[in-house]
């Protein structure tokens, strides 16, 4: 009985607490602009099959909650004092309550123990511990339980997986190119990347990688340094920077869309010693030459061609000497959770900022999404989407790399092309953001469209208006919708296809993932506290900032910030629950329903959405001023 009391009272404890981009190449379509479309040259103009479009939109500030269709609202002005009181109150008449039924039932079931034994003893004990728990916490969570605990119990399990490799490859100071040796011992003949021109083998990237290293540690380059890259998609992109890592340097991947200042301040900030760039663009190189390091290397299509910027010819290089295609020796191993690179993020001011990525979390982000979606390493998946950020990058790359699985990529994004190419790659997960969904069911319907054998999407920024009708006329089983920023620990996914949602929070097992959304300005994202100086949490329907509680030594929980500490300073929300507590603040509004599903509602601060990127308004202003 005493069992019954202490799980009844942790269950309502429970109940209440706890932290509860790309290039596209697209076909012609002609789309309605709204009033709020803003462009910046420096970001990405569409090609659409040979005609260029600019396509711009803002982030509709948009209240609807898939779940109920209410409008959802936030009143910075409420009285946080009435909530207190009344909760208190609520809280003690419940615990009365509780108390009544916990002495009323712990009678009966004394009674019937002693005098019928336990053969009516114990069903009246499991009456009585229901009975209890009903009280405690309502029926109405009962009732959530019942329909989310599918739903929670194999997100809980990929969690669980997800930790214990973490933990092993922590333990053993495991870095990313480690892993990818041991997919390379294990897969060296099966396929690893593979494009429209190109079919590399994990032998052939590996051999690859390691001349990229011994070429650079000929060069006197070493564990520390910095190096920038800027190339388009294609095999030798994960080649260059996968090689380089191997000495323990940090790779910095600069958008390609990128030009002027700022291209100059991304290559500043990170503190580069020397620079990567693609023949495509020498002219970007050129107008920036005087203001970026003077070790220039031009990657070329073809080698002894002429190079312009005074840069060495870095095809010609590894041609041209004896360098090995064999594991590097006697070079410095980089570690676990050294930098292994920097990914750019626009904010929600001023100019990108680079997001510090280790060796430790390139293997979080690809192990989270693999196991919470349920990849597989026989899986061949299909990005379109720029390498140098985030969701390409790692996401679909880091399956390769962490897992052994083949990656169909595309230099650039073609609507028509989608699905065409993922039945001449045959594959089974393709990858999306919003735009392109939108972009795909605009183009004319065609044999492609279901002779594929994709069994799982998955991306970011899939509005609930398209979702159902992308999946319809194109036969998708699934849809792994995911929310996350690069240098964030508020990651979620859309684990069980519902419509809509961008994730959720368990509302049994909250602690286990503490993730939140606390009551905030919707202009400023600034948190609005209570009397005694912490923040609130939002009521289901009530929209909010999201945030995610910082706990170090859990590799769920860190935040790693930017290579700038001053912008990574900015992003954390001091004294959240309790007094010296710490989070990550996204900076965007959100809202959950009654069953913990998550929706995106808007972006607070200067910044809007396009083309799979988030612009700062603060870049434009620099463009065109």
């Amino acid at each position: 009985m005493l069992f019954a009391i202490k799980l009844n009272l942790a269950l309502h404890q429970q109940s209440h607490e706890g932290f509860a981009s790309s290039c596209f190449e697209e076909d012609e379509v002609d789309f309605k602009r709204t009033e709020k479309e803003q462009c910046t040259a420096a970001h990405i103009a569409i090609n659409v099959d040979g005609d260029k479009q600019n396509h711009t939109e803002k982030t509709q500030r948009q209240s609807q909650n898939v779940e109920n269709g209410k409008q959802h609202s936030m009143n910075p002005n409420s009285t946080s004092e009435l909530t207190v009181a009344t909760s208190a109150t609520s809280n003690k008449s419940k615990l009365l309550l509780v108390g009544l039924t916990v002495s009323t039932t712990s009678v009966i079931v004394a009674i019937l123990w002693y005098f019928c034994s336990w053969k009516y003893g114990l069903p009246a004990l499991i009456a009585a511990i229901f009975a209890t728990t009903l009280v405690a916490v309502g029926w109405r969570w009962f009732y959530i339980a019942l329909v989310t605990t599918q739903r929670d119990v194999t997100a809980l399990w990929a969690y669980i997986r997800l930790l214990v490799l973490i933990k092993r490859y922590e333990r053993n100071n495991v870095s990313v190119g480690d892993i990818f040796q041991m997919n390379v011992e294990k897969y060296p003949d099966k396929l690893v990347i593979v494009s429209e021109t190109q079919s590399w083998t994990f032998r052939q990237l590996d051999q690859f990688a390691n001349r990229i290293a011994d070429l650079f540690h000929s060069h006197g380059f070493k564990k520390g340094d910095v190096i920038g890259l800027l190339l388009e998609n294609r095999a030798e992109f994960v080649g260059m920077w996968l090689g380089l890592s191997k000495l323990g340097i940090t790779i910095a991947l600069v958008n390609t869309n990128l030009t002027g200042a700022s291209l100059v301040h991304c290559i500043v900030v990170a503190k580069c010693s020397a620079f990567i760039y693609g023949e495509d663009f020498e002219e970007t190189i050129e107008g920036v030459a005087t203001q970026i390091p003077p070790k220039l290397y031009q990657f070329n299509n073809a080698i002894n061609k002429p190079v312009r910027n005074s840069a060495a010819d870095l095809a010609t290089l590894m041609n041209s000497t004896n360098h090995v295609t064999t594991q590097p020796s006697a070079i410095q191993h980089p570690n676990h959770h050294d930098r292994l690179m920097y990914i750019y993020t626009s904010g929600t001011t001023g100019l990108p900022k680079a997001a510090v990525i280790s060796h430790s979390r390139y293997i979080f982000i690809s192990a989270a999404i693999h196991y919470t979606l349920g990849f597989k390493s026989k899986d061949i998946f299909y990005t379109p989407l720029p390498l140098y950020h985030t969701a390409g990058g790692i996401m679909s790359i880091g399956q390769a790399i962490v897992f052994g699985a083949t990656v169909a990529i595309r230099k650039k994004f073609s609507a028509s092309g989608y699905f065409a190419d993922c039945v001449r790659f045959n594959c089974t997960i393709a990858q999306y953001i919003g735009e392109m969904a939108r972009y795909i069911l605009a183009t004319p319907e065609s044999d492609y469209d279901r002779a594929h054998q994709i069994r799982l999407v998955f991306g970011n920024g899939l509005r609930p208006q398209i979702w159902t009708r992308f999946v319809d006329r194109f036969n998708i089983p699934r849809v792994g919708e995911f929310y996350g920023a690069t240098e964030g620990n508020a990651n979620i996914v859309n684990n069980d296809n519902t419509v809509g949602a961008i994730g959720f929070v368990s509302r049994i097992i909250p602690q286990i993932y503490p993730i939140s959304i606390i009551k905030a300005n919707p202009d400023t994202g600034e948190p609005i506290r209570d009397a005694k100086g912490l923040c609130q949490r939002c009521a289901p329907n009530e929209a909010g900032v999201f945030i995610g509680q910082i706990i170090k030594g859990n590799p769920t929980r860190e935040f790693l910030g930017y290579a700038d500490e001053s912008a990574s300073t900015k992003k954390i929300v001091h004294d959240v629950f309790k007094k010296g507590d710490m989070a990550f603040l996204s900076g965007d509004l959100l809202t959950s329903d009654e069953r913990g599903y998550l929706y995106f509602m808007d972006r607070t601060g200067d910044t809007f959405r396009w083309k799979g990127e988030n612009v700062s308004t603060g870049e434009v202003e620099a463009q065109v001023s």
